[in-house]
């Protein structure tokens, strides 16, 4: 089991994932959420029949799969049904994030969560990491990355921790508002001092 683990987060496309996979081939064990949470609701789950009982076909893809867009919309205008759908979800999302953290080999590993803030997931890591970014630059990405509406990321926006409260539970920042290179750079020296904490 990793001696070290570091929380890894920051708002929609802020470039976690770019951030994870760097570690990642540095030899580090991701424990990705993003990754759980769509195992749970896979074709035959029972996260996705919970799903379907609630709100029907129109949230089925025609294999049967999540249609993910769609269940989107309906969450982010219906409070009610996004409560519903986060008390479903994250207890079986938190489950496998224990488990597959006790399971990491490398001498830290890295827990990406989007949530991990809100959800008060940094409770379970040694460290929290957060991937800053300019709230310009993140709505503009992530309307280009998702093709989803303005309205819609920014009510994916303001449903996450804002950019202060992120940064005032950070331990370690990376700053996304240049290069990749710039990027590897600080996953480079993180991964150094990582390395020196974990014993």
């Amino acid at each position: 089991m990793s001696s070290l683990i570091i929380g890894l987060t920051g708002g929609i496309a802020s470039g976690k994932t770019t951030v994870s996979n760097m570690f990642a081939d540095l030899g580090i064990d991701i424990i990705d959420a993003d990754v759980i949470a769509r195992d749970v609701v896979a074709l035959g789950s029972k996260g996705l029949q919970a799903i379907a009982a609630r709100f029907g076909d129109k949230i089925l893809l025609k294999n049967g799969e999540l249609n993910r867009p769609a269940l989107r919309e309906i969450v982010f205008s219906q409070p009610e049904d996004k409560a519903w759908l986060n008390a479903l979800l994250h207890p079986m999302i938190r489950e496998q994030m224990l488990a597959q953290t006790a399971q990491a080999k490398s001498r830290y590993c890295i827990l990406s969560v989007p949530l991990l803030i809100e959800n008060k997931l940094d409770e379970i890591v040694d460290r929290t990491l957060v991937v800053d970014i300019d709230e310009q630059l993140q709505l503009m990405r992530a309307m280009a990355r998702d093709n989803s509406s303005k309205s819609v990321i920014e009510g994916i926006m303001q449903s996450q921790a804002t950019r202060e409260q992120r940064l005032k539970v950070a331990h370690d920042i990376i700053y996304n508002d240049k290069d990749i290179y710039r990027l590897e750079e600080q996953v480079k020296q993180l991964h150094e001092y990582y390395l020196q904490l974990a014993y």
